[in-house]
């Protein structure tokens, strides 16, 4: 019985280890934005850049979190009829508007307590993107199905 289990775990999924690649990727290339940002403009660009990713990698963080959360509910729920999938699909929905909605606020309240350079923030912000390109792109994983 502890054979198949030991299995599982010897086996990592491939979809664990692609987001575990993008989180580890973001935070490097963060550091290696931010740092010459900071070698290359000054302290002030390096900052927004900094700023803009720490906020969208905890996004990421929660939103993986959230997800999975979400498909252990449905997967180990009982009965799994249509509206138990919808009650759980409706508060994740709700979960991503309400962390969007403070997304917004902590850079209106950051904004308004210190000065912020729009173009650090929004390249910091795509470090998240950038690296579910570059490891999607790397990994060749992929959901749809080929029509070839």
């Amino acid at each position: 019985m502890n054979e198949g289990k030991t299995e599982k775990a010897a086996t990592p999924d491939p979809w664990e280890f692609a987001v575990r690649r993008i989180k580890v990727f973001s935070l490097i290339f963060l550091l290696l934005l931010a740092g010459c940002s900071w070698l290359f403009s000054s302290w002030f660009f390096a900052r927004s850049v900094l700023i803009g990713g720490l906020l969208v990698n905890i996004s990421f963080w929660l939103l993986q979190r959230d997800i999975q959360r979400m498909l252990h509910k449905v997967s180990t729920s009982e009965n799994r009829y249509a509206s138990v999938i919808r009650t759980q699909k409706t508060q994740f929905m709700l979960k991503f508007f309400a962390r969007l909605v403070i997304l917004f606020l902590l850079f209106a309240v950051l904004a308004s307590r210190m000065t912020i350079d729009v173009i650090g923030l929004t390249l910091g912000l795509t470090t998240v993107l950038f690296s579910v390109v570059i490891i999607g792109l790397g990994t060749g994983l992929c959901r749809m199905p080929s029509k070839v």
